[in-house]
C-alpha cells in the first residue's frame, strides 16, 4: 500500500529525490518508488513522447513568434518533466491552477492548439474553456493562482468531493505575499491543494540563490505543510512525487508542496535575453541533465526504444507542430468590439459608455457608411 503518510523531511536542507540520474541510470528511492510501481515500458514511452511532443511545441511557438505571428511566448525548454510527470499523475477531475508557462500542460488537458496560441496571438482572452478541461486560464499575475487553487480546494472539502486542486508557481512567486496567504489558508483548512513549484533558477535575471538562501521545499513545513524536493528534470521521479501529494490529498491529509528543481534553457519570454545576465558555463551544465535525453538513456539500457519507435515519436511531434503552424496562422482576428465581452455578467454603465466611445472612435476613421457597417457587424 501506498504509504503517503510518509515523512520526506522537514529540514531545511532537504535532500532532492531521484528515480532516473542525468546520466540515464536508475536510482533506488524508497519514498518514491512504491508510488510509479505501477509504471510499465509503455507508460515511461507515453512520457518521452509528451516531452518530446511539447518541446516541439515550444521550437514552433517561438519560431511562430520570431516570424511575427505571436506577439509574445513563454518557452518551457528544459522545464519538460516538471509539466509532463506532473500532469500525468493527475485524475481528469482535478484542477489545475497555471502560470502562463505551463502550455505543455494544456496540451496534454486536450486543449485546442490554435486555442493556445490564439491568446499568444492576441486573438483571444484564453485559449480554453477551463470548465470543460478543468484547468484555469493562464495567470500573468504572479502567485495569485495560489490563492484560487486554495479557495477551490476548500470549496471541494465543502461539497465532499474526492477531488484536488494543484497550482502550479516559479521559484520567483515564492516571495510573493499571495503564495504564503495561501499556505496559511491551505494549511489552516487542511484543502486538498498540492503546491508545484518549478524551481527553474530564474526569476526573470533574478537568480534563485537571491531569494532563497536554502532550498524553497524548506519553507513550507513552516506552515504545517508536508514538503518534497525532487528532480524536476526527472519525469519518474516528478510523476511520483505528484502521486505523493495527490494521495495525501484525496485521503485526507491536506495540502503538499513539491519543488521540482529543474532549469529554464530559453529566455523568461521571447522579449527577454538571458545572455546578459547568465554564463554559458551554467547553461552547459544544466544541458547535461536534459529530461528528454536521460528518459530517452533509460529506456535504451533496458532495451525499450528502438528506431522505429523513436521514428514515430519524432513523426508525432512534426504532425502537431504542423497542426499548431496550420492553427495559429489561421486563427481570425477577433471583431474590435469583442473586446467588450464578458466583462460583466449584467449590463453595466461604465462599460456601456466606453463601447459607445470606442464605436464613435471606430467610426472616424472611415466614412459614415463603412463605419456603420464596422458597427453593426461588430455587434452581430
Amino acid at each position: 500500500m501506498l504509504d503517503a503518510t510518509a515523512d520526506p523531511g522537514t529540514s531545511p536542507q532537504l535532500g532532492l529525490h531521484q528515480l532516473i540520474a542525468a546520466d540515464g541510470a536508475g536510482v533506488v528511492d524508497e519514498l518514491l518508488a512504491p508510488f510509479v510501481a505501477d509504471v510499465d515500458d509503455e507508460q515511461l514511452l507515453g512520457l518521452l513522447s509528451d516531452m518530446v511532443v511539447i518541446r516541439r511545441i515550444d521550437f514552433e511557438a517561438t519560431a511562430l513568434q520570431r516570424q511575427g505571428q505571436l506577439a509574445l511566448w513563454p518557452p518551457m525548454l528544459g522545464q519538460e518533466a516538471s509539466q509532463i510527470g506532473s500532469v500525468r499523475a493527475l485524475a481528469d477531475d482535478d484542477f489545475i491552477f497555471p502560470t502562463y508557462r505551463e502550455n505543455g500542460v494544456a496540451y496534454c488537458r486536450g486543449a485546442d492548439l490554435a486555442g493556445i496560441m490564439s491568446t499568444w496571438r492576441g486573438s483571444a482572452n484564453t485559449g480554453w474553456d477551463p470548465h470543460e478541461f478543468n484547468m484555469a486560464t493562464p495567470q500573468i499575475i504572479i502567485g495569485a493562482q495560489t490563492l484560487h487553487a486554495t479557495g477551490y480546494a476548500m470549496g471541494l472539502t465543502m461539497d465532499g468531493k474526492e477531488s484536488l486542486a494543484i497550482a502550479y508557481l516559479g521559484d520567483g512567486a515564492t516571495s510573493q505575499g499571495d503564495v504564503h496567504e495561501s499556505m496559511v489558508f491551505a494549511a489552516s483548512f487542511q484543502a486538498p491543494v498540492v503546491f508545484f513549484c518549478q524551481n527553474n533558477h530564474w526569476a526573470i535575471s533574478e537568480p534563485v540563490g537571491l531569494q532563497a538562501h536554502v532550498p524553497i521545499a524548506g519553507r513550507a513545513p513552516g506552515y504545517g505543510i508536508p514538503s518534497l524536493r525532487v528532480d524536476g528534470n526527472d519525469v519518474l521521479a516528478v510523476l511520483a512525487a505528484t502521486r505523493w501529494a495527490a494521495t495525501r490529498a484525496r485521503s485526507g491529509g491536506g495540502p503538499s508542496f513539491i519543488e521540482a528543481v529543474t532549469y529554464r534553457m530559453g529566455p523568461h519570454t521571447t522579449a527577454d535575453d538571458p545572455t546578459r545576465y547568465r554564463g554559458l558555463t551554467e547553461l552547459e551544465e544544466w544541458g547535461a541533465k536534459d529530461p528528454i535525453a536521460r528518459l530517452r538513456i533509460f529506456l535504451q539500457s533496458r532495451g525499450k526504444l528502438d528506431a522505429d519507435q523513436e521514428a514515430a515519436i519524432e513523426a508525432k511531434a512534426d504532425a502537431v507542430a504542423a497542426e499548431l503552424r496550420a492553427g495559429c496562422i489561421g486563427t481570425p482576428d477577433p471583431a474590435p468590439m469583442s473586446i467588450f465581452d464578458n466583462v460583466y455578467t449584467s449590463p453595466h454603465a461604465i462599460l456601456d459608455r466606453q463601447r459607445d466611445h470606442y464605436e464613435r472612435y471606430l467610426a472616424s476613421f472611415s466614412g459614415a457608411t463603412a463605419a456603420n457597417t464596422l458597427v453593426e457587424g461588430t455587434r452581430s
